[in-house]
């Protein structure tokens, strides 16, 4: 089964390069261990939240707005797509998914 490991952090953390080149070396060493295990189906970082364009629809009408969905302290700015045995497996990997400081991993599976 499919499952998507959706990062969610604060990305102001990210402001420090240092920190950025950091996680990103993290990230690097993670995503090859998931190929090396042939689990790796795809991933991407995302563009800062200050790039993002929302369609809404309210009472029938959708509507374009600048910025992300809702405004909370953390921001979706990543994924990796993995094929896993079952929800175990994927939990597993999202324990091991590095993060530069307090945040989450959301592990959903596809609907495929």
């Amino acid at each position: 089964m499919q499952y998507g490991l959706f990062i969610y952090e604060d990305e102001r953390i990210y402001e420090d390069e240092a920190v950025y080149k950091a996680i990103l070396a993290e990230h690097d060493k993670f995503s090859g261990e998931l190929a090396a295990s042939g689990k790796l189906r795809g991933g991407s970082e995302l563009k800062s939240v200050r790039t993002a364009t929302t369609v809404r629809q309210k009472d029938g009408q959708r509507t374009v707005h600048d910025g992300p969905f809702a405004e909370t302290r953390e921001q979706l700015g990543g994924f990796y797509l993995i094929e896993a045995e079952d929800l175990d497996e994927a939990l597993a990997w999202a324990r091991k998914l590095p993060l530069a400081a307090e945040g989450s991993v959301e592990v959903r599976p596809l609907n495929t």
